[in-house]
């Protein structure tokens, strides 16, 4: 009986090894198509991302310097 498991187990085994190791040619990563595709859609990101920072500016330019120029037309129409 002993026999016959360490056969089975040994046959298990091997066969797992054998059904993991891939009979197709390892694949060479991402190809050209895709890259081009990928860094098509980052520089559509980055140059959305450049204008709103860019207004992102302004608007804080425009909250932060709103008080001193009420301050200052107040103190030079009187």
């Amino acid at each position: 009986m002993r026999t016959i498991s360490a056969m089975l187990t040994a046959m298990v085994i091997t066969a797992t090894q054998a059904m993991a190791a891939a009979g197709t040619p390892e694949s060479e990563g991402i190809g050209l198509l895709a890259a081009c595709f990928i860094g098509f859609g980052v520089m559509i990101v980055l140059f959305q991302f450049i204008p709103g920072v860019m207004l992102m500016v302004g608007m804080l330019k425009g909250i932060f310097s709103l008080g001193r120029k009420d301050a200052h037309e107040t103190t030079s129409a009187e």
